[in-house]
């Protein structure tokens, strides 16, 4: 009965638009605690100071929910139609990652997942032994790749994201964790190699080794999860990326194998293929929310997207920007102000430069903007 339940819930997940769903017993995954207590010891994780408080959830399926015993794991294929690194020679536009360029996949997902745990306490329901459930899709504290490569779906690449050799690097994932005991998938083997085309694209060389990252490095963490200035350091190799990075992703060799998404939710929107620096330097917080409504964009906020556009806009070696700078520099958020002090510096002549040190110099009460006055 077990076998045949198992091989009803795949078909029921594949008829809901899963790209791919493996199973996996809920105690698979016992390296993967040490594995994140040494990441989070290191402070590789940054700001992303969640990690730390609910550690001990993360940690394992049982630590969020005691009565799991197995875990579902499914993938929804986001592959892009183009090369995700077409734009990285046109310093004017701005580069956002795929999966952000279509609708938040939070929504979609979410809906699948449930519509499927639904359709499986119904059915256990139906056998005399009705299953309790809980669906996640990438906000709660649950290690997914980890248990997506123990549910067979893929392999932690060296660039620490899933990879799969039908999908190639770009899935996405849900979990739904059961009391029910079901037919368990074997894990997947590293096909990776001698591979390190990934460690190697990285533009901020934010992994310390194979397998290894340091988020305080690595381009999505500065231009997402980071709300502070972006440390100077970084911004050169930022180039023209505004939210996220998708370089290590995108240059794996198994994405050969992996076919366009259909999704049509996934499907970028024009807005978002080839982005102009210029129009997002003048989006205020009304424009952006309009803009980036029913995106997972909107989530970061109009000030740290604007202080992406002008670290972007500061590489772009374009001086016709500094018209939408200048305004920028007297914007009331001190991190915007900051951020457009260094990129005018970047494009302006130096007269031009001490005239706006004239007009406007750095106070005590504003010492982001004071610190790139005198870096």
């Amino acid at each position: 009965m077990t076998s045949d339940l198992t091989a009803s819930l795949k078909a029921e997940a594949i008829a809901a638009g899963f790209s791919a769903i493996g199973i996996a017993p809920a105690d698979a995954c016992p390296e993967a605690s040490a594995r994140l207590r040494q990441f989070v010891a290191e402070g590789r994780h940054g700001d992303m100071l969640w990690m730390e408080e609910r550690l001990h959830h993360r940690e394992s399926p049982q630590g969020l929910w005691p009565e799991v015993r197995s875990v579902i794991m499914l993938g929804t294929s986001y592959a892009p139609r183009l090369d995700p690194l077409r734009h990285a020679e046109n310093p004017d536009i701005g580069v956002v990652s795929v999966y952000a360029q279509g609708s938040d996949y939070h929504d979609l997902i979410k809906r699948r997942l449930k519509q499927v745990a639904r359709w499986f306490v119904e059915r256990t329901a139906k056998l005399g032994t009705q299953a309790d459930v809980k669906v996640f899709v990438d906000t709660a504290p649950v290690m997914e790749k980890p248990l997506a490569r123990a549910a067979g779906l893929g392999w932690q690449g060296k660039h620490t994201n899933l990879v799969s050799r039908e999908h190639g690097s770009w899935l996405f994932l849900g979990a739904i964790y059961t009391t029910a005991e079901l037919e368990y998938d074997q894990p997947h083997a590293d096909r990776c190699g001698r591979c390190t085309a990934c460690q190697t694209a990285c533009p901020t060389q934010a992994f310390p080794a194979p397998y290894q990252l340091d988020a305080r490095r690595c381009i999505s963490y500065l231009t997402i999860e980071n709300k502070g200035l972006i440390p100077t350091e970084f911004r050169k190799a930022i180039g023209n990326r505004i939210y996220g990075c998708d370089d290590c992703l995108a240059v794996c060799p198994w994405n050969k194998f992996a076919e366009a998404a259909q999704e049509l939710a996934f499907a970028p929107r024009a807005e978002l293929t080839a982005p102009a620096l210029a129009d997002l330097l003048q989006l205020d917080d009304a424009a952006f929310r309009q803009v980036f409504s029913g995106s997972p964009i909107k989530r970061v906020g109009r000030n740290r997207f604007v202080r992406n556009a002008l670290v972007a806009a500061g590489n772009s070696a374009a001086p016709a920007l500094l018209r939408q700078i200048r305004p920028l520099l007297d914007d009331p958020e001190p991190v915007v102000r900051a951020t457009a002090v260094w990129a005018f510096r970047q494009l302006a002549a130096a007269p031009d430069i001490t005239q706006e040190r004239e007009k406007r110099l750095p106070t005590e009460t504003d010492p982001d903007v004071a610190r790139e006055w005198v870096a």
